[in-house]
């Protein structure tokens, strides 16, 4: 399973923090930057199931419907690989923090604009039209979102520290998980007549608050270290990012793509597809779902702060490893839990849902993602890595599960198959990746079986 906690001992001068302060600039950043990432993708994908169909494609039934806005909501998706090369680039030129600035602006107008698309029935076909934009935009600016939180914060982070500090970037998800369901309980107090003309409104445009508070911290933040260091030694203004990771880090990014397939699936099919299926399929009350969301998503940012934490204690990969062999499993009994229809179960399912599969297994990657790759690329290679990974996991996951009930007449059991599927090709390809914990991050090139310097317990 890797090396263990007693193998080798790191200089006190090498765990200790060179500016404690930017290190608690550069946790308080990446945890609100990708508040603000998943605030708007949890209101966005919550309206998918709850409201989208009705207003933007209202002539068609109501599993097509479902179906059409999870085709928008994947559309946001397709464009994360887009934004990931274009922002990576420039994050191996201008530095991390350039592009974490950058990407807040996109992400937040985006998000406010949906809130002023009129629907279908005052402008017609230019309603979805304008709302896939918009969602366009919103996944492009996401695109190198928390691949620039989590390698700025690993490259900062002191030795002995990474896992846990580099979390902050999923608790950060998480808290935006609670704003966004915390909004949908607020917004769903209203009538129904109100929710659907402005309250849905509302709920988007309360994007540019999280957006403009990102942006002060942001600014404020020190460069990575390790970006500064490698300024002095190597001419990073002119090298072409994307031509490098692809020369040198082929492995590592196809490694990554597979090793977060099944953790993307099941994150965004317990954060969107359930929440549609408990609506139309168990016939849930969506005014229950937003509430079970916010409990949910405290909880989650427990979690992801616990499993980085524990990483550095009993390492990356084999905390990797043991939530993954967890999720392989836990399909084929969430499914008749969710259909038994007791809210209690529900509520339990959806939790732990999020504890281990939104939240659990990327509190580790945040840390163990940057450290696979050499300093070179390390942004870019964990941005491709994540997000073609992103597209052909989360991006199509809530329309493939959609598409799959369809197909077998309500049947639970292909989606259920399908989730454990690519959770297996995850858990197989993290079996093929050195452990990496405390590795020396100025090195140019990939990770490899011994590199990881676990520190010594008293």
């Amino acid at each position: 399973m890797g090396t263990t906690a007693t193998e080798t001992a790191i200089p006190h001068d090498q765990m200790q923090p060179s500016d404690p302060k930017n290190v608690r600039r550069a946790a308080l950043a990446g945890l609100i930057g990708t508040m603000l990432e998943n605030y708007d993708f949890v209101i966005y994908g919550t309206a998918s199931a709850l409201v989208f169909g009705p207003l933007f494609f209202p002539d068609i039934s109501p599993v097509a419907a479902l179906m059409a806005s999870f085709s928008a909501y994947a559309v946001g998706f397709a464009a994360r690989p887009l934004g990931g090369f274009f922002f990576s680039h420039y994050g191996e030129k201008l530095g991390r923090k350039w592009v974490m600035v950058t990407t807040l602006f996109l992400m937040g107008g985006a998000t406010f604009a949906i809130g002023c698309i009129p629907d279908f029935r005052s402008i017609g076909i230019f309603a979805p039209i304008l709302l896939v934009l918009c969602r366009f935009l919103q996944g492009f600016g996401a695109g190198a979102e928390q691949s620039g939180g989590a390698t700025l914060l690993t490259e900062t982070a002191p030795l002995g520290h990474r896992g846990k500090l580099s979390s902050f970037v999923m608790v950060g998800a998480a808290l935006g998980g609670v704003l966004g369901a915390g909004a949908w309980v607020l917004a769903q107090q209203l009538p129904e007549d109100l929710l659907m003309t402005w309250g849905w409104r509302a709920v988007f445009w309360s994007s540019l608050v999280v957006t403009i508070a990102a942006a002060v911290i942001r600014s404020k933040m020190a460069e990575s270290p390790v970006f500064e260091e490698l300024k002095e030694t190597v001419d990073v203004t002119g090298q072409a990012p994307l031509k490098v990771v692809a020369k040198h880090g082929r492995t590592s990014v196809l490694r990554v793509i597979l090793m977060n397939w099944g953790v993307s699936t099941q994150s965004y099919m317990y954060q969107v597809f359930l929440i549609g299926y408990l609506a139309a399929v168990v016939g849930v009350s969506t005014t229950f779902i937003p509430p079970v969301q916010l409990v949910a998503s405290i909880a989650a940012a427990f979690a992801a702060f616990a499993t980085g934490w524990l990483s550095d204690r009993f390492g990356r990969r084999r905390m990797t490893l043991v939530l993954c062999g967890i999720l392989v499993v836990t399909p084929f009994i969430v499914f008749p839990g969710l259909n038994s229809g007791s809210r209690v179960v529900i509520m339990a399912i959806i939790i732990l849902g999020y504890m281990f599969a939104a939240q659990g297994v990327v509190g580790v990657h945040m840390s163990y993602l940057p450290e696979l790759f050499g300093s070179r690329y390390r942004y870019s290679g964990v941005t491709l890595g994540r997000e073609i990974s992103a597209v052909i996991g989360g991006g199509i996951a809530p329309l493939l599960g959609s598409a799959l009930l369809g197909l077998f007449m309500d049947s639970w059991i292909p989606v259920a198959i399908y989730m454990a599927l690519t959770m297996l090709v995850s858990f197989l390809a993290t079996l093929t990746a050195p452990e990496t914990v405390n590795r020396d991050l100025t090195i140019p090139t990939d990770a490899k079986k011994g590199e990881a310097r676990p520190r010594v317990r008293a």
